[in-house]
């Protein structure tokens, strides 16, 4: 009799174990189960904002995108240089030394000899009228000399000459004393001095200056050579 009782409670005993141990194991799945971070907490997370931002605003993005008027006029001045009435006036004073700008070399007493020895030969060379026509490209010059290589003529086709107009020639510069026509060609002649015309080559298909002329009339009919 003392054993079956011991034995019944240690029947007890045992279910009551199993039974606790069944109650914490449920315990820790349920605090297992619970959130870490609170659904408030969660929520800012969520919400948040990120933590890098553009590197550049709509403010400073509008403003590099726009360029000022004046900005605007100012690179394309730079772009497309024009001839300013005191250039203008400085052709007129370089023509009655027979020279044209940036050429040492002028009509009546330069020679082509001196102009070869410096420059090179010319990319070409050809007769015209009573006189030959010497072109060096790269430099945009053409020097027309007569039989005894004295240089009558200097011609300038620089860009910046090209743009200009007859309206801003004569706005500086007055009424041209003289102008001709040559095939498509108008020539406006401005006497310099005794010695010296300059004159302007406009093409009517264009309307600007496509080269400049300082020119010794008497020269070129010196063909001494024959």
């Amino acid at each position: 009799m003392s054993a079956q009782i011991k034995f019944l409670a240690a029947t007890i005993l045992l279910t009551g174990m199993i039974g606790l141990a069944g109650c914490s194991s449920n315990n820790e799945q349920a605090n297992s189960a619970t959130p870490t971070t609170a659904p408030t907490e969660t929520a800012v997370t969520a919400t948040s904002e990120p933590e890098v931002s553009p590197s550049t605003t709509p403010t400073e993005t509008a403003s590099a995108a726009t360029t000022s008027p004046t900005e605007t006029n100012k690179n394309a001045a730079d772009a497309n240089p024009q001839y300013s009435a005191e250039q203008l006036k400085e052709l007129l004073v370089l023509a009655k030394k027979g020279k044209v700008p940036g050429v040492e070399y002028a009509a009546h007493t330069g020679l082509i000899d001196e102009v070869e020895a410096d420059w090179g030969k010319p990319d070409q060379q050809e007769s015209a009228g009573k006189g030959i026509y010497a072109t060096y490209t790269d430099k945009h010059v053409v020097f027309g000399f007569n039989k005894g290589s004295l240089i009558f003529d200097v011609r300038s086709s620089d860009a910046a000459l090209q743009k200009l107009t007859l309206k801003q020639i004569e706005g500086t510069l007055g009424k041209p004393d003289d102008t001709t026509t040559n095939g498509d060609d108008k020539i406006y002649t401005y006497q310099a001095n005794d010695q010296y015309q300059l004159k302007f080559i406009i093409p009517s298909s264009t309307g600007t200056v496509d080269h400049i002329s300082v020119f010794s009339e008497q020269d070129s009919f010196n063909n001494m050579a024959g």
